[in-house]
């Protein structure tokens, strides 16, 4: 009867797969055991059988099949199984070829499988990745010994002693269960002996790294134990096959537990066991920025593909041309293979690791490094760089610390570099702050030491491919339909809208909502510092200033391009923000018949609008008693819409307020003509409260009539309270 030999992790990226081949391998070739090689990983498929150089065409589903079409007696095990080369000497049948054949896999059949194999063999490993199913029961049940591979990393020490623990607790005897520990001689790393004090098990072998001569037995699918048979690596797994075939104490008298106890058991040792350590959780899956030895691997590429490319002699104009960064990001794709190739560790054990390291060092030599995944998350909307170590992020509303970390700043400074290149900025010393957009419309402002004290920082307010619609912003509770029926009246009855609000309130998202209601035949005209509108007209001109060159000439400001603006016969002008002089441009041509006009104000309250509005006219330098600035206002400005965030993240309409003319000779007359009121928190943080009608009528409500514009008058009623 086999010696079956279960191996698992717990963790993912830890060698698993490369210790069990070589493994098996070496008890095959050097230990002349008959070995049956068993891959039933059934989330990471196939990569056993490229270790192996081969190319399968039949699993262990279409052996049960078989069995059950027919008697067992007269099946030949040639027939199912595939016969690694001579060279290797053992037999090998993956679980699966695909993991849409996972589900067919059942434990029923995975028995009949291993009841027909076991006499054929001395040894049978079973090599199973590390989510508890049925089949993974199953196999462990049918195990003599449980080969647990770890690294020496704290990710992994914690996982394993879970696992040991909860195996323990299914009264698996400690015996049973033995460590082999890969890349044993790592630096900059947890020693064997701490490894061997923090695991209950013993420690049945000490893997070191041998990282050029196992990537490259990776890559040509041949196992290293015959590829570089003296190499340390080698050595240490033909050590490990001796001792599996000389200590026969080593294998137990096997021991069954069912998949619901197992479960059970999984789920009170979570909790008992990260609430012991003093964490609220289980440490995250494997990602390679976890592993220092896999930080430094990439490294090295780094460094050799930027010597290669010539990077820091780069003339920057090259960021600016579509075709030539294509041609840099290919050879730069070849070369990176290349290396791997030369210098690739056992860390690289699957086809998904090596596509994503070689994603990682394309992005880090050429993109933006590890910004690209935050900016193809559609679920962030801002992303801050504080510095080197600092990465934020804003989701859903509420801010994020992420794992992310650059190497250094001057990588932070070099990311800013290639985001402002293509527009002809630049960032420096004398220049230490900048404004750009990246080609999907993000807005970007970075500003470096000596004004940030912290290190380069850069902000990222990344901008939505396809702008929200009413219905959306309805559906997401961010206004009622009786407040998106009143603006779109107001808006084709051609009233001035200021949109208010705090930093990252929604002021722009409303502004776009509030272009989706004029009419296709009016000519509009955008003025914005970073152009972020969107809107779907056809007679639609965009305009957008300029900052200084780095002598401080050739400015062009949002007054400067209004100002040419009432040359261009607009019917619609539209500012995205307004945070200057321009402002008083702006309330003379809403009062000379430019009506219908929009823009938007950083401010706290409808009524703050009316200070800011104050103060930017103020700052104009034009000597205006505080009445005629009020009575400019309240005869220009129609309608104050203001946005928040909330507490717990979401973007509301909270006051749509109608600006009445004037109360006396220095008060202008706001009403509020629908509010948001809060009623409270519930047990997960949501804001609770409702969209209210103030029973406010709004002035102009008798002009929206008179222009054949349908809006019932009910909808401005007291909302009744319930």
């Amino acid at each position: 009867m086999a010696e079956t030999i279960f191996v698992f992790s717990a963790k993912g990226g830890v060698g698993k797969t490369l210790i069990t081949t070589n493994l098996a391998v070496s008890l095959a070739k050097d230990q002349l055991k008959r070995v049956c090689l068993i891959d039933l990983d059934l989330r990471v498929v196939g990569d056993m059988a490229k270790m192996l150089g081969l190319s399968p065409r039949i699993a262990m589903v279409d052996l049960i099949k078989a069995i059950r079409e027919k008697s067992t007696q007269g099946l030949k095990k040639e027939s199912f199984l595939i016969s690694v080369p001579s060279s290797l000497g053992l037999d090998f049948l993956p679980g699966v070829l695909r993991p849409q054949q996972s589900p067919n896999l059942q434990p029923d059949g995975f028995k009949e499988v291993l009841n027909l194999l076991e006499s054929s063999y001395d040894y049978i490993f079973i090599e199973a990745g590390n989510s508890y199913s049925d089949v993974f029961v199953t196999a462990l049940n049918y195990s003599n010994l449980i080969l647990l591979v770890v690294t020496p990393d704290l990710l992994s020490i914690y996982q394993a002693k879970w696992a040991i623990e909860m195996l323990e607790s299914l009264h698996f005897p400690l015996k049973m269960i033995r460590i082999v520990l890969n890349r044993a001689e790592s630096t900059s790393s947890v020693s064997w002996q701490e490894v061997r004090v923090s695991l209950a098990a013993d420690i049945l072998a000490k893997i070191p790294s041998e990282g050029k001569a196992v990537g490259r037995a990776i890559n040509q699918g041949i196992p290293a134990v015959i590829d570089s048979p003296k190499t340390k690596f080698a050595i240490n797994i033909k050590k490990l096959a001796e001792t599996l075939t000389i200590k026969k104490d080593l294998f137990l008298e096997r021991y069954e537990v069912d998949k619901s106890q197992l479960k059970e058991v999984a789920l009170e040792k979570s909790g008992d066991f990260w609430n012991r350590e003093g964490l609220t959780e289980a440490p995250s899956e494997y990602r390679p920025e976890d592993i220092d030895e896999l930080n430094r691997f990439k490294q090295r590429i780094h460094n050799q593909l930027i010597r290669e490319l010539n990077i820091k002699r780069l003339d920057l104009e090259v960021f600016k041309d579509a075709r030539k960064i294509k041609e840099l990001e290919e050879k730069a794709h070849s070369l990176i293979n290349n290396l791997l190739v030369e210098e690739a560790g056992t860390f690289i054990s699957s086809p998904e690791m090596r596509k994503k390291i070689v994603k990682e060092i394309l992005d880090e030599t050429l993109g933006l490094g590890l910004l690209e995944d935050l900016l193809a998350d559609e679920t962030i909307t801002d992303i801050m760089v504080n510095n080197k170590d600092e990465v934020y992020i804003e989701r859903r509303g509420k801010l994020e610390l992420t794992n992310k970390k650059f190497i250094s700043n001057e990588q932070v400074k070099t990311i800013i570099e290639r985001i402002i290149a293509p527009i002809g900025r630049r960032i420096d010393e004398s220049v230490p702050m900048v404004d750009a957009r990246l080609p999907d419309g993000s807005r970007v402002n970075a500003i470096i030491p000596p004004l940030s004290l912290t290190g380069p920082t850069l902000t990222i307010r990344k901008f939505r491919k396809e702008r929200f619609k009413t219905a959306e912003l309805i559906q997401l509770n961010t206004l009622s339909p009786a407040m998106a029926d009143f603006i779109k009246a107001s808006v084709l009855a051609r009233k001035n809208m200021i949109v208010s609000g705090g930093t990252g309130s929604g002021k722009t998202t409303i502004l776009n909502v509030l272009s989706e209601f004029i009419p296709s035949n009016e000519r509009i005209i955008t003025i914005e510092d970073a152009a972020e509108l969107k809107l779907n007209q056809e007679d639609w001109v965009r305009l957008e200033s300029r900052a200084a060159n780095i002598e401080g000439k050739g400015a062009i400001t949002i007054r400067d391009l209004f100002r040419n603006t009432l040359r261009m016969r607009p019917d619609r002008i539209i500012i995205g923000e307004c945070r200057g002089q321009e402002i008083l441009d702006m309330l003379q041509a809403m009062n000379t018949g430019h009506d219908g006009s929009m823009t938007t104000i950083h401010a706290n309250s409808t009524h703050d609008v009316l200070v800011r509005l104050d103060s930017m006219i103020l700052m104009t330098g034009v000597e205006l008693p505080i009445k005629a600035i009020r009575e400019m206002i309240s005869s220009a400005i129609h309608l104050i819409i203001h946005t928040a965030r909330l507490s717990d993240g979401t973007r509301k309409i909270v006051q749509i307020t109608e600006v009445a003319g004037m109360k006396d000779e220095v008060h202008i007359d706001l009403r509020d003509i629908f509010i948001f009121q809060q009623t409270g928190v519930d047990s997960q943080g949501n804001v609770l409260g409702d969209f209210e009608a103030t029973g406010n009528t709004p002035k102009f409500f008798e002009d929206i009539k008179i222009k054949g514009i349908l809006l019932p008058e009910d909808i401005f009623k007291p909302t009744p309270r319930q």
